[in-house]
């Protein structure tokens, strides 16, 4: 019995970037039928979107995309996190250092990551915020990169046949 992957999809608010990587992810995940072997999140730095569900410009790039966000809604990432998951995945730098001061020393395991880190040349070291630059559309598309190639390495790494 293989273990299951657990990864988290992190950035500062939880309504954007975060739950549009969670979706996607789920959605190949489904696709591939590895949803037995692979669970996936997301949560924020800031607790200022707790319990609400992702932005309007997320859910109507999910829309188009017919891919699906129900049952999400925004929480805080916690220490508990770093035991519960084997990948935290950020969106950007500042992310990054975020979950370095949150960081829970007891379990260095999880990979802690941006996930165009998987992203062979991409366009953007980050995930740009669309809550501040407004462009849902070009951030589901490095997203949905991002996603792409993080599952084929999760795939290669943990799931070969």
């Amino acid at each position: 019995m293989i273990q299951v992957i657990r990864i988290l999809f992190v950035c500062l608010g939880n309504i954007c970037r975060s739950p549009m990587a969670e979706a996607i992810f789920r959605d190949m995940v489904r696709k591939e039928n590895l949803s037995g072997k692979i669970e996936v999140d997301s949560g924020g730095l800031g607790d200022w979107h707790i319990g609400n569900p992702p932005h309007r410009g997320t859910r109507e790039v999910l829309n188009r995309q017919n891919i699906s966000y129900e049952g999400m809604v925004a929480r805080k990432v916690t220490e508990k996190d770093w035991n519960d998951f084997d990948y935290i995945i950020a969106m950007d730098d500042q992310n990054i250092e975020g979950l370095k001061r949150i960081r829970n020393q007891s379990n260095n395991e999880a990979v802690i990551a941006k996930l165009m880190d998987y992203v062979e040349d991409p366009k953007e070291d980050e995930v740009p915020d669309p809550y501040f630059t407004g462009n849902f559309d070009y951030t589901y598309q490095l997203v949905s990169e991002g996603c792409f190639q993080l599952l084929k390495q999760i795939k290669k790494e943990h799931l070969h046949s």
